[in-house]
């Protein structure tokens, strides 16, 4: 399954210090992804190939609330300029399922 959609950048805020940063897959697509038959990951990740931009990477999503979040490790950010509450566009090919 490949999903495209436009997020914005957030900043976990379960703690005033951290530095990861996130972008939520929406609602519906998050919804699409959780119908998948497959086995249960730790945390219930699912196995992603991302891009943003020129930058693709191995990663995972996670559930969060009702969608779905994408971590934006540093690299990423730095390589594709992305900023808190900034806007991305994202192209995810779900492995899992």
């Amino acid at each position: 399954m490949i999903i495209e959609f436009e997020g914005d950048v957030f900043r976990w805020d379960a703690r005033e210090d951290s530095a990861w940063f996130f972008t939520a897959v929406p609602a519906e697509l998050s919804e699409d992804i959780r119908e998948i038959p497959r086995p249960y990951r730790g945390f219930g990740a699912v196995r992603v190939r991302a891009r943003i931009g020129g930058t693709e990477w191995s990663t995972s999503i996670f559930p969060s609330d009702d969608a779905y979040v994408l971590p934006l490790k540093k690299a990423v950010r730095d390589a594709e300029s992305l900023v808190e509450g900034g806007p991305v566009l994202v192209r995810l090919d779900v492995l899992d399922g």
